[in-house]
């Protein structure tokens, strides 16, 4: 079968499902890696989990786990001004160490790799702070 864009869609639903366990299982190992490594991990294990979870239903769990500690975290960020300070500083640092990298700073055990990872995680960890204080100041729903 042919989509529109004349490219084939995956029928079967057994090559589906391993398409998805795939995908999703990249996603969380990647994400798993990013733990340990600069880069947003927590991000890539829900987005595995989320595409696990549409396939495998023991996937929902902890899912729907990660999904409550994402909005505790996103609450107490709107609660508390010094929260949000110290997660500004830290993104900062982030997003300082990786542009010193990118610069020609040498910093061990950094590559150019891993400071643009450095530069995404600090402007990530910016976002997140902004949509939690806009959300406590009840401008995002």
């Amino acid at each position: 079968m042919r989509t529109a864009a004349g490219t084939h869609a995956v029928e079967d639903p057994s090559m589906r499902q391993a398409v998805v366990a795939v995908l999703g299982g990249l996603l969380t190992l990647a994400g798993i890696a990013l733990l340990v490594l600069p880069g947003p991990g927590f991000v890539l294990v829900a987005a595995g989990l989320a595409v696990l979870s549409t396939r495998f239903a023991w996937a929902r769990r902890p899912l729907d786990y990660a999904k409550d500690k994402a909005r505790e975290g996103i609450e107490e960020v709107a609660r508390s001004p010094w929260r949000a300070v110290g997660a500004v500083l830290c993104a900062a640092v982030l997003v300082g160490l990786g542009v010193a990298a990118l610069a020609g700073v040498d910093l061990p055990l950094v590559n150019a790799f891993s400071a643009v990872l450095l530069v995404v995680s600090g402007v990530f960890l910016l976002g997140t702070v902004g949509y939690a204080r806009l959300r406590g100041a009840g401008g995002v729903r």
